[in-house]
C-alpha cells in the first residue's frame, strides 16, 4: 500500500498528517510530564508512609510499611536518576490521583478505631490502591521507554515496577493471612 505525502515530508495516515519528529517530541514530553507525576507521588509516600505504619496496629503490617517506606525512598532515586539519564533537572508535578488515594487513607484512620484489624483491613486497602497506581503508571512508562528506544531507563523504570507488584502481593498476603480474618472476629464481639 503506498503512502500519501505532502510537500512538507510528512505521511498522511488514517486523515491525519504528523511527522515522525514531531510525533516521537509530543510523546516525549508525555512521558516527562508522567515521571514529574510519579516522581511527586514517591515523594508524598515517603511523607505519607510514616503515619500509615504509625496507625497500622498489626505488627507484620507495621513491618511491611516500614519496608516499603526504604524502598520508596529508593524509587524517588532512580526517578532522579532517570531524569539525570534524560538530561532534566528532576521536577515534580502534582499527582492529582495519589493526592487523593492518601487524603482517603487519612480518613480511614480518622474514621477507625485505633488498634483495630479493621483499620488494618483500611489501611491495606489504601494501600493497595497506591500501588495499583503505580504498577499502571511504571507499566506504561516502562513500555513507553521502550518505544522511545531507551531500554536503560526501561529497564530501571521495570524494576520498580517489580517491586511494586512485590509490595501489592505482600499486602495482599497480610491481609488473606490474619488481617481480614482478625476484623472479622471484632466485628462478633
Amino acid at each position: 500500500m503506498k503512502k500519501s505525502g505532502t510537500a512538507s515530508g510528512r505521511t498522511k495516515t488514517n486523515g491525519h498528517s504528523a511527522t515522525a519528529e514531531n510525533s516521537n517530541s509530543m510523546l516525549e514530553e508525555f512521558f516527562h510530564e508522567e515521571l514529574k507525576d510519579i516522581y511527586w507521588a514517591e515523594k508524598h509516600l515517603v511523607k505519607t508512609l510514616p503515619k500509615m505504619q504509625k496507625a497500622a496496629t498489626s505488627e507484620e503490617l507495621k513491618k511491611a510499611i516500614g519496608n516499603h517506606l526504604e524502598v520508596t525512598k529508593e524509587h524517588v532515586n532512580r526517578l532522579e536518576n532517570v531524569f539525570e539519564k534524560l538530561g532534566h533537572k528532576a521536577q515534580a508535578k502534582k499527582c492529582d490521583a495519589i493526592e487523593g488515594i492518601t487524603k482517603e487513607g487519612e480518613s480511614i484512620i480518622e474514621e477507625t478505631e485505633q488498634g483495630t484489624a479493621t483499620r488494618d483491613v483500611g489501611l491495606i486497602m489504601a494501600a493497595q490502591k497506591v500501588e495499583h497506581y503505580e504498577i499502571a503508571t511504571y507499566g506504561g512508562l516502562t513500555q513507553l521507554a521502550k518505544t522511545l528506544g531507551n531500554d536503560e531507563i526501561a529497564e530501571i523504570l521495570g524494576n520498580t515496577l517489580s517491586e511494586e507488584k512485590e509490595a501489592d502481593e505482600t499486602l495482599t498476603s497480610i491481609a488473606e493471612n490474619n488481617v481480614n480474618y482478625e476484623s472479622s472476629q471484632e466485628a462478633e464481639v
